[in-house]
């Protein structure tokens, strides 16, 4: 696969992967559907980073976008387009990690709920307990389902945020070896 080739693959891959970052992170505003707990701020500190809009959407489909198009003329892409595009994956590169990182640490830390006590993040030095520990995570009684609800999300934030780190690193390797030696590959030679 030439060059220009894999830099289409790897856009085209990077794509859905940087809007369910967005839709996860926007997801994650509306425990239970409701939008009350964010009106109220019974949100965890991570949600309101937005790493998954931020980092992981945009910060990886604005170089998905460049990526694609450095890749859309077949095996003929320049050899400036192809330095940029190490560039622009270096960005998806951070973009995802950040994403990866704020997951991490909300998975954690655990949701935001209401308790017997009241709103408390019960599971913030659990050491992320909670996360193999049924009994532990009947402490959140509202919103329902939420411990559910941030695993899933955050998980889903997690996955997609290492995906795209790879993607953008091989894309960084990709775009070295275009630019070295070139895009271009005649059918007649190996």
């Amino acid at each position: 696969m030439c060059t220009g080739k894999c830099s289409r693959f790897i856009a085209i891959a990077l794509y859905p992967l940087a809007v369910l970052s967005i839709i996860c992170n926007i997801v994650l505003f509306f425990p239970d559907g409701d939008v009350q707990y964010a009106k109220d701020k019974h949100i965890t500190a991570e949600v309101t980073y937005m790493s998954g809009l931020i980092g992981g959407g945009i910060m990886v489909l604005v170089p998905a976008l460049y990526i694609h198009l450095t890749g859309s003329q077949g095996c003929c892409g320049n050899r400036c387009g192809m330095f940029l595009s190490i560039a622009f994956a270096a960005v998806g590169v951070v973009g995802s990690l950040y994403s990866l990182v704020v997951a991490g640490v909300a998975l954690r830390n655990g949701p935001y709920c209401i308790t017997i006590l009241g709103w408390d993040a019960p599971f913030l030095d659990g050491q992320g307990k909670y996360l193999t520990d049924d009994f532990i995570r009947l402490q959140c009684l509202l919103p329902k389902n939420i411990v559910q609800f941030h695993i899933g999300l955050f998980a889903t934030l997690l996955a997609t945020s290492c995906l795209q780190v790879v993607l953008c690193g091989i894309q960084m390797i990709n775009g070295l070896f275009g630019c070295l030696c070139g895009t271009c590959m005649d059918k007649g030679t190996l």
